[in-house]
């Protein structure tokens, strides 16, 4: 059977102008091989182009053909009727992809999720709520009494901060307001986790992705 790289027809004309068929490929050239070893005497029948595999092996179950010499695949079914030479050509198919860059490290990759604009937006609202909550507090709130107002203000961006991420306080809000903008604190820790996870998750999946086939 024709096939690339196993049996490939040439025509060769020689000096008189007669073209003859030859045949050149891995087959021929191991049924030249056998020749030359054990004196195996063949004689090639070239398999017409439209006949399958599973007619070949009818002709040789047959007795049609002694052999048949091509890149036939072993199956369970064909050896229930033929028997098989040990494998004369080893195919092992693959698949060839771009080769993915090194992965490098971010040691800030963990800001991605946000823009810049975000954080400093977040850094803004928690320093804001850090001043408003001491203007509020100072003058009800024990433990922010007898102190500097520098103190004052460092504990009340603190307690924004831990308020925001979820770390804990140094005081309680005492006066209604204080609780009000206590509760907007916890809301917006809550928004901002809630956010944050969804982008990193994200970014963590497109960036095992990018480089996965997605055509052929």
């Amino acid at each position: 059977m024709l096939a690339a790289a196993f049996t490939v027809a040439h025509n060769v004309t020689d000096g008189n102008g007669q073209t003859t068929t030859q045949y050149i490929g891995y087959v021929p050239d191991l049924i030249q091989l056998l020749t030359d070893k054990i004196g195996f005497n063949a004689t090639l029948i070239l398999a017409p182009s439209n006949q399958t595999y599973a007619q070949n092996i009818q002709l040789v179950n047959s007795g049609v053909f002694d052999i048949v010499v091509s890149d036939v695949t072993v199956t369970a079914a064909r050896r229930e009727i033929v028997s098989f030479s040990n494998t004369i050509f080893d195919n092992s198919l693959c698949l060839m992809v771009m080769k993915t860059p090194d992965v490098s490290t971010d040691l800030l990759g963990f800001l991605k999720p946000f823009s810049s604009k975000l954080w400093v937006l977040a850094l803004g609202t928690c320093i804001y709520a850090g001043i408003l909550m001491c203007f509020i507090e100072r003058t009800d709130n024990e433990d922010l009494q007898n102190r500097s107002l520098i103190s004052q203000l460092t504990m009340s961006i603190w307690y924004s901060f831990g308020n925001i991420v979820g770390y804990g306080v140094e005081f309680n809000a005492r006066t209604a307001g204080g609780r009000f903008l206590t509760g907007g604190l916890y809301v917006l820790g809550l928004i901002l986790v809630a956010s944050y996870t969804a982008n990193l998750a994200s970014d963590l999946t497109i960036a095992k992705t990018q480089f996965v086939v997605s055509g052929l």
